[in-house]
């Protein structure tokens, strides 16, 4: 299984510089139309380091996050999502040409796993929804922590405001966008202790809630 996933993940090599261009070209044709809409204000921008690898974790509010945070960073970002948006061959090709990495929830998706800690070590930002899911469960997960520690790449915190507001179950809108970004956590690394990942989740999740 190991192999299997080295392999598969080493397979990705190529498509972490390949995603570069497509992202950039498709930042460039929908970022000012989606800030306009939106009104998008960004604070602390300049808080999410400029290069180096770094793990982004932002609250999770609305299947237009992504969207929005794309449109308000201009570095290139790789956004882990739910495989089943997989399932459209067209949604998979524009995700796949923008560096999106799939993940199986409800388990434990090693190849996901390994595509995330690979595009860190390359110095790559990886965005990771630490609530998972706009419905159902939402308690915050550890994978976006246990990254950080692993490879200890900074863990960003991120409040969206009023993207629910913008699309949500039965609602749509077009109200005023924020997009915060805080102080980066600083994050030593090395330790894969669960313990470790759970103090470091519970701390990100006051971090990005007193975002304001």
């Amino acid at each position: 299984m190991e192999t299997l996933v080295g392999d598969r993940a080493r397979q990705d090599e190529g498509l972490i510089l390949a995603s570069a261009q497509t992202y950039a070209k498709v930042r460039r044709v929908f970022s000012g139309l989606v800030r306009a809409i939106y009104r998008i204000e960004v604070v602390g921008a300049d808080r999410l380091p400029a290069t180096g690898p770094a793990v982004v974790a932002p609250n999770h509010e609305s299947f237009l996050d992504a969207i929005i945070l794309g449109a308000a960073i201009s570095r290139e970002l790789r956004f882990v999502a739910k495989a089943e948006l997989w399932r459209s061959r067209l949604l998979a090709w524009m995700l796949d040409g923008l560096g999106a990495i799939p993940i199986e929830r409800g388990g434990s998706d090693y190849l996901a796993a390994a595509r995330v800690l690979q595009s860190l070590e390359a110095g790559q930002a990886v965005v990771i929804f630490p609530q998972g899911a706009v419905r159902g469960d939402r308690a915050w997960k550890q994978g976006a922590a246990h990254a950080a520690l692993v490879t200890g790449a900074p863990l960003v915190p991120v409040r969206l405001v009023g993207t629910a507001r913008a699309l949500s179950r039965g609602r749509i809108g077009f109200p005023r966008l924020r997009v915060i970004v805080g102080e980066p956590i600083e994050v030593a690394r090395g330790s894969e202790d669960p313990a470790a990942s759970t103090k470091l989740t519970e701390r990100l999740r006051i971090a990005v809630e007193s975002l304001a």
